[in-house]
């Protein structure tokens, strides 16, 4: 299965509900990923450009494109970036 490095850069409303209320976001994506077919491997809360790094194997392009559309229309993330990943 195709594996996809999914960036995210909060927005600030975003970073302001999980100062309210802490939570892991993965758990609450899995379903979503899972749902369309795709399991994420890891993720990371990271310094720089993105808040988060995602590696999640979708069934495809289109997977990956709905999953990048549902995280930048919650209104949560400033921006959303998806990078096919190729093996060696």
């Amino acid at each position: 299965m195709p594996n996809f490095l999914i960036q995210v850069a909060y927005s600030p409303q975003g970073w302001e509900a999980l100062v309210k209320n802490p939570q892991n976001r993965i758990e609450a994506v899995r379903p979503a990923i899972e749902k369309l077919g795709g399991k994420v491997e890891h993720a990371w809360f990271a310094f720089g450009e993105y808040d988060v790094l995602l590696v999640a194997d979708m069934p495809n392009n289109v997977n990956a494109a709905a999953i990048a559309m549902a995280f930048a229309g919650g209104g949560a993330c400033k921006t959303v970036h998806t990078t096919p990943l190729l093996s060696i």
